[in-house]
């Protein structure tokens, strides 16, 4: 199981023992991603050396190959001038015996170097692999650690919501509850009651009304017959002068 997969662990429980322990794993993480960043910059720097010794080694070797071949040349155009007569025999021997030792002693140097040179890339091609593993690792590590932190902030905030869930008092809010409810229950029957007892009172004046045939004012009626036996209005009456009275 790699570290990761350890400190997932944690996070799979929303008990408050384990998100007390969250941060630990988180900075023990950020910390390993540092060391291998650190790593990772050395590895790159003895990477680059190792290259750097690689090609410096190939290019020496291609360098011996070429003097081999121009060793050679020279001894056969030694051995040309000899022929022409151009070049003593003995000496054109002599001359030609020495670049084919040189050529030799290039030849020599080159599988030497070309030996070396093909160590070099070797160890290049084991440091390039110890590098990308490296890198891939650190990328690996922070995308975890992107998702270890979001689910801890995630479990933290649940925690904080059940704390306060838990320190509320239910049987005290449904106290309060019945309470506020028993009131509006009874200020909605007083004003029930209130409308009932003004239907009825404005019911009764109109039944009275009603009884004694009175569908105006009894008072204004009253003045309006006197006002017409007054003035000799009606069956019998003699009409009375405007402006006289009797």
């Amino acid at each position: 199981m790699s570290i990761f997969q350890r400190i997932f662990k944690f996070t799979q429980s929303e008990s408050h023992a384990v998100l007390d322990k969250i941060e630990d794993p988180i900075k023990m993480t950020e910390q390993g991603i540092r060391d291998l960043k650190k790593d990772l910059k050395d590895a790159m720097t003895s990477l680059a050396e190792v290259k750097g010794m690689a090609i410096g080694t190939r290019k020496k070797a291609n360098d011996a190959l070429h003097r081999s071949k121009d060793y050679e040349q020279k001894a056969m155009l030694l051995l040309q001038k000899m022929q022409n007569g151009e070049l003593d025999p003995a000496e054109a021997e002599r001359l030609a015996t020495m670049a084919l030792s040189e050529k030799d002693t290039q030849d020599s140097e080159a599988i030497r170097l070309d030996t070396e040179a093909t160590q070099h890339e070797k160890m290049g091609a084991q440091l390039q692999q110890s590098v990308n593993k490296i890198k891939s690792t650190i990328t690996s590590y922070e995308n975890d650690l992107l998702t270890l932190k979001a689910r801890s902030k995630t479990a933290s905030a649940t925690r904080k919501i059940n704390e306060q869930i838990a320190k509320v008092d239910a049987s005290g809010t449904i106290a309060m509850l019945e309470k506020m409810k028993a009131k509006v229950e009874n200020d909605e029957a007083l004003a029930l009651a209130y409308g009932d007892m003004a239907a009825v009172e404005t019911s009764v004046d109109s039944e009275l009304d009603k009884a004694l045939g009175q569908g105006g004012s009894s008072s204004g009626a009253l003045q309006l017959e006197s006002l017409k036996a007054k003035m000799g209005i009606g069956a019998g009456a003699t009409p009375l002068p405007i402006g006289e009275s009797k």
